[in-house]
C-alpha cells in the first residue's frame, strides 16, 4: 500500500499553535515591523516546530521583490573570479539574498544575451556581471550590453554608462613596482596576465608607466595565462637574463611558477631574484619563500557591488561611473635588494 502523503503545514497550523490570528502569521513570515517581539517569537517558534516554509513566491508578489540576484561569470577556475563570487555571495547573504549563479560555456556576445533572458525567467531583482573581457566576436566599442534595469558590472572597460566596480589595478602595480625599485633593483620585469584580459591589461599599462617615470629600461614582458604553469615557462626565458633581478607577476598563482622555476635554475629568493605577486590568494602566506604581493580586497569587492545594487533596486535610480576598491602591498620574505657583486 502506498505511503499516505503528508499534509502541508499550513499558515492557519501556525496560528493555532501560536495562539494568534493567521494575519499575525503573515505579518511575521513577510517581515512586516509592528509585531510585538514576544509575539513575534512565538510565531517564529511555531513555524519551526512544525516546519513551515512561507510560500516565497508568494511573499515576492507582496512586496515585489524576490531577493534573488543574478551573477553572470564566464571563468569559474580563476582565483579571482571565484574570490569575487564568494565575496558577492557573502555580501548578499548579509543583506538577505540569495544568488543565482549563470556560467556560459562561451563567451560570446549571444551567451551573454542568454544569460541575462535566464535570468529574467528566473525573476532575480538586479543582476551582477562579472566581465574579465570582451566577447569573443564582439567588435570593441560596437558591444553593448543587454537592457537590465539594475546592473553592477565588475572589472568592465566598458565605460562609464553603467554602475562599475573594479580593484584599483593601477594603484596596486604602481605599489609593487615601486617597492621593488625602492629596494635599489635597476628596473622591474614583468610577467603578465593573458592578452584578452582587462585585468592584465592595466596592470601591464601600469607597469610600463612607473617604470617610464623612473627612467627605466622596461624590459619584455613575458606573457602568462594565470596558471602557475605558465608562469613558469615565461620564467625560463626571463631568467636566461642575468640581469633580472625582479619581476612583479600580475597574479599570485604564476609567482608560484617563477619560485618553482628559479629553484629549478639555482636562483635563490630573494638573495638573486626579488619576486611580487598580485591577489594576496590564502596560499601566498605559504609559498617558499613566504610572497610579497597585491593585496586585493575581495570582500570589499563584493560589499562595493552589493551596495550600489541594493541602491538601485532600493531607489529604482540607475547609477554609472566606476568605483575603485583599494589595494594595498603586503610585504613578506621574497623581495629584497639586489646582491652586490
Amino acid at each position: 500500500m502506498p505511503a499516505r502523503r503528508r499534509r502541508q503545514v499550513s499558515m492557519a497550523d501556525v496560528a493555532q499553535l501560536a495562539g494568534v490570528s493567521a494575519q499575525t502569521v503573515s505579518r511575521v513570515s513577510n517581515g512586516y515591523e509592528g509585531v510585538v517581539p514576544e509575539t513575534r517569537e512565538r510565531v517564529v517558534a511555531a513555524m519551526r516546530e512544525l516546519g513551515y516554509r512561507p510560500n516565497a513566491a508568494a511573499r515576492a508578489l507582496k512586496r515585489g521583490s524576490f531577493h534573488n540576484i543574478g551573477v553572470v561569470m564566464f571563468d569559474l577556475t580563476a582565483t579571482g573570479n571565484t574570490s569575487t563570487l564568494a565575496a558577492i555571495s557573502e555580501s548578499a547573504s548579509s543583506h538577505g539574498y540569495t544568488v543565482t549563479l549563470m556560467a556560459p560555456q562561451s563567451r560570446t556576445t549571444a551567451s551573454v544575451s542568454g544569460a541575462f533572458d535566464r535570468l529574467s525567467e528566473l525573476l532575480v531583482d538586479g543582476i551582477i556581471l562579472v566581465m574579465e573581457s570582451m566577447p569573443d566576436d564582439a567588435e570593441g566599442a560596437s558591444f553593448t550590453l543587454p537592457d537590465v534595469e539594475h546592473l553592477v558590472v565588475v572589472d568592465s572597460a566598458l565605460g562609464p554608462d553603467h554602475a562599475v566596480v573594479d580593484t584599483d589595478q593601477a594603484a596596486g602595480t604602481r605599489s609593487a613596482v615601486e617597492h621593488l625599485l625602492a629596494l635599489g633593483h635597476a628596473t622591474v620585469h614583468h610577467i603578465t596576465g593573458p592578452a584578452y584580459s582587462y585585468s592584465a591589461q592595466r596592470r601591464e599599462k601600469a607597469w610600463r608607466e612607473v617604470l617610464t617615470e623612473a627612467g627605466r629600461r622596461v624590459p619584455e614582458p613575458a606573457h602568462g595565462d594565470w596558471s602557475a604553469g605558465s608562469g613558469y615557462q615565461a620564467a625560463l626565458t626571463l631568467l636566461k637574463d642575468p640581469s633580472c633581478t625582479a619581476v612583479f607577476c600580475a597574479n599570485d598563482e604564476m609567482s608560484l611558477g617563477l619560485l618553482h622555476a628559479a629553484q629549478d635554475l639555482g636562483r635563490h629568493v630573494p638573495e638573486d631574484l626579488s619576486v611580487v605577486g598580485f591577489d594576496d590568494i590564502p596560499l601566498a602566506a605559504d609559498f617558499a619563500p613566504p610572497l610579497t604581493t597585491v593585496h586585493q580586497d575581495f570582500a570589499g569587492m563584493g560589499r562595493a557591488c552589493m551596495a550600489r545594487l541594493v541602491r538601485m533596486m532600493s531607489t529604482g535610480v540607475a547609477e554609472t561611473g566606476q568605483e575603485l576598491v583599494p589595494t594595498s602591498l603586503v610585504v613578506r620574505a621574497s623581495t629584497a635588494p639586489p646582491r652586490k657583486h
